[in-house]
């Protein structure tokens, strides 16, 4: 399995602050509420954690891509 990491389309995000409550390990937010996202890649344990993350934003401002 390759490794995974979160990208956040900044155009469409609205500042909902759910990938942060729902992700904290890997998501903060910025003094506006805009996520901002770690880095390296997706550990392992946190795949499906961060997969729930991307299908619950209400922006679909989030998607999991392969870290290369």
């Amino acid at each position: 399995m390759s490794r995974q990491r979160i990208r956040v389309d900044p155009i469409r995000c609205t500042a909902h602050g759910v990938c942060a409550e729902l992700l904290p390990e890997l998501v903060d937010l910025d003094e506006w509420g805009y996520p901002v996202i770690a880095a390296h890649p997706v550990p392992r344990r946190l795949i499906g954690a961060a997969k729930e993350i991307v299908a619950s934003c209400p922006a679909l401002a989030l998607r999991l891509e392969r870290a290369d």
